[in-house]
């Protein structure tokens, strides 16, 4: 063939095609006749990405923090179905967009910032007061260095500077302030009467009556698609180490570890920061500059607490008088840390430039590291040793569990006969899942009801199920959805039926009563016509006890009385009830009863939610003018 090509392949012609050929490839890039480029994003947010592991990352997080918080009554389903997973990509989706408006608008996280708020956390406090020892120990434990982990506090604070800039600049009016009271503490003049359920007059269903019914309600009717399944797990709990450490092997690891048990050298630190604000005249660099020396020169460890106090811009530390607590190497800005483990116990710096201003640093202790003997970590050092060969363990036998389920993929007998693992099983269960055991694992239920799996009749590939513990899944019994028969939901179909009617004949009645009160009836009379008794709240608030919820949300709807009448409505009630309700006299709220905290704390919220929607309105000026595009087959 290449023979042939060559003969064909001679003169003038053939030259000129070649060099088309080869100029085509030299200016578009020979490698794009061989390679193609595979989409994994789940959104692209301009030039930004949101990968598949981000998302999934995410949606673990808020899966884990709902279930912290509800226990036995978290639903795990909620996180896979579609409209869950839109609404989360959406508040990704408008992070990035904000990240992206701090670029263009130069807002930047200050380090000071990140240091006040990682200083804040409680886990990282040792009586009330930061430790920089915690600090790492608990980083370490999450296998985070503090430099990750600032970048992660960073990132999530940046989110917030847009609409904390846009709160800021709300400005909310003494006015708007007395309206929104006025109308939140509004109170009406309420009267009401719940309406006994009217006699049933009609009580006979005939049989074609149901059929009918149930020929148009079969989707209420149906039973749910379900699956039991067959499954091989693998976890590491159960995997027994099959070469415990050695004595030896224990000692080695503390020797070549060592460095880890080693507590390094902390300082005792105070400080006081003149403020340099952000793109500073010269003039303001002087002044801030002159004022540092001042408190340098004033400044003895007998009063360093009282001036910090009174002078330091630093708000996190100016309430202990400046303290920051034991620091380490490496915790803070490189021009601060510099200074600091340059002093000697007891000095008091000179002025410390850095990109927050001028620090003025007091040393008061220093104690030396010191490395932890071997007696004392061993413990540690054995169950890390004996985690680690489990870890290896389970990552060989999950991977032998799922090349052979691959090699034979229409049965898990062979794997597990191959490793020795039992083949275990589930009852029946939904799409939804199961409330307990494998199935309850939102990624274990999607696997059995996936394609290649329940239709195709193969294994599932190893699903990993965290921790790990990982299994491979196989359809063992399948019922496909269907309406249940009429004889099995007949008595439900008559119950409803009668309800219905005497729904109807309720609203019926109800209507009726509220016309005669429209006409001007006594509300007293026409409730004893229906057998009711009349209730009087008044002065009802939004928030009034012992009012039903509907009446009262519908007595703060309904239109101020007008020429001395009352307005009325018929309320409809849960199960098929109805009550008549009267508003009689409308109040402003009494502003004089309102405390000033009372009236601050309703200012901030008000910003809040103002900012809410200055901050939703800029997102969709930010929408407007970047191309999102949003890969729903990937979430």
């Amino acid at each position: 063939m290449l023979q042939s090509l060559r003969d064909k392949m001679h003169g003038w012609p053939s030259i000129v095609v070649l060099g088309v050929a080869v100029f085509a490839m030299s200016f578009f890039g020979i490698e794009g006749y061989f390679t193609s480029r595979t989409e994994t994003f789940v959104a692209k947010v301009g030039k930004q990405e949101i990968s598949q592991q981000d998302f999934q990352n995410r949606m673990n997080q808020l899966r884990q923090q709902a279930s912290a918080q509800m226990g036995d009554q978290f639903d795990p389903s909620v996180y896979e179905q579609p409209e869950t997973k839109e609404r989360v990509l959406g508040a990704m989706v408008d992070q990035q967009l904000l990240l992206k408006a701090n670029d263009e608008l130069g807002l930047r996280v200050s380090d000071a910032a990140v240091r006040d708020a990682i200083a804040a956390i409680p886990s990282f406090q040792v009586n009330g007061q930061f430790d920089a020892a915690t600090y790492k120990a608990v980083l370490a434990a999450q296998r985070k260095t503090p430099a990750m982990f600032e970048d992660e506090v960073r990132s999530s604070m940046a989110i917030s500077l847009v609409p904390d800039a846009l709160t800021a600049s709300t400005i909310i009016t003494e006015d708007e302030v007395d309206r929104f009271l006025k109308l939140r503490l509004q109170r009406r003049d309420v009267r009401y009467a719940m309406l006994p359920r009217p006699a049933l007059t009609d009580s006979k269903v005939t049989d074609a009556q149901i059929q009918a019914y149930y020929k148009q309600h079969q989707a209420e009717f149906m039973a749910p698609e379900q699956v039991a399944i067959r499954y091989v797990e693998v976890s590491a709990a159960g995997l027994k180490a099959d070469n415990p450490p050695t004595e030896d092997d224990l000692r080695k690891r503390y020797e070549d570890e060592k460095q880890r048990f080693v507590q390094p050298e902390q300082r005792l630190v105070s400080h006081i920061l003149v403020d340099v604000p952000n793109n500073a005249t010269p003039e303001q660099q002087k002044a801030a500059l002159a004022k540092a020396q001042k408190i340098a020169a004033e400044a003895t460890p007998e009063n360093f607490a009282q001036l910090a106090a009174k002078d330091s811009a630093d708000l996190g530390s100016r309430r202990q008088g400046g303290d920051l607590g034991w620091l380490e190497q490496g915790v803070t800005n490189k021009a601060f840390d510099d200074a600091l483990f340059a002093l000697q116990k007891g000095q008091i710096s000179k002025p410390v430039l850095s990109d927050e201003g001028y620090h003025v640093i007091w040393l008061r202790d220093v104690r030396s590291g010191q490395a932890k003997p071997f007696e004392e970590v061993r413990g540690q050092l054995e169950q890390e040793a004996v985690a680690a060969e489990r870890e290896r363990k389970y990552n060989e036998v999950a991977g032998k569990l799922a090349d052979k389920t691959y090699q034979n993929p229409t049965s898990l007998e062979p794997a597990a006969q191959a490793l020795d693992l039992p083949v275990q099983s589930t009852g029946l269960f939904t799409r939804e899942g199961d409330k307990s055991g494998i199935a309850a694992d939102p990624k274990v239920a999607k696997a059995a009801f996936s394609d290649d799996v329940l239709v195709q009749g193969n294994n599932s590939n190893l699903i990993d199920l965290g921790n790990d513990h990982s299994v491979v899944i196989h359809v063992d019994k399948h019922v496909p959805a269907a309406v249940k028969p009429l004889a099995e939901v007949r008595d439900a179909i008559e119950k409803d039926i009668l309800d219905e009617r005497i729904a109807a004949a309720a609203k019926q009645r109800a209507d009726g009563l509220l016309a005669r009160l429209q006409k001007g009836e006594a509300m007293d009379v026409v409730a004893a016509s229906a057998g009711a008794a009349v209730e009087s709240v008044p002065e009802a608030l939004r928030v009034q006890q012992g009012l039903p919820e509907q009446l009262r949300d519908e007595a703060f709807l309904l239109p101020h009385p007008k020429d001395g009448k009352p307005q009325f409505a018929a309320v409809a009630l849960p199960e098929g009830a109805y009550a008549l309700l009267a508003v009689d006299k409308v109040q402003d709220g009494d502003l004089s009863k309102v405390t000033p905290d009372q009236r601050k704390m309703l200012r901030q919220s008000m910003l809040a939610a103002y900012g809410n929607v200055a901050t939703e309105g800029f997102i969709d000026q930010l929408k407007a003018k970047t191309e999102i595009k949003i890969a729903k087959e990937r979430m």
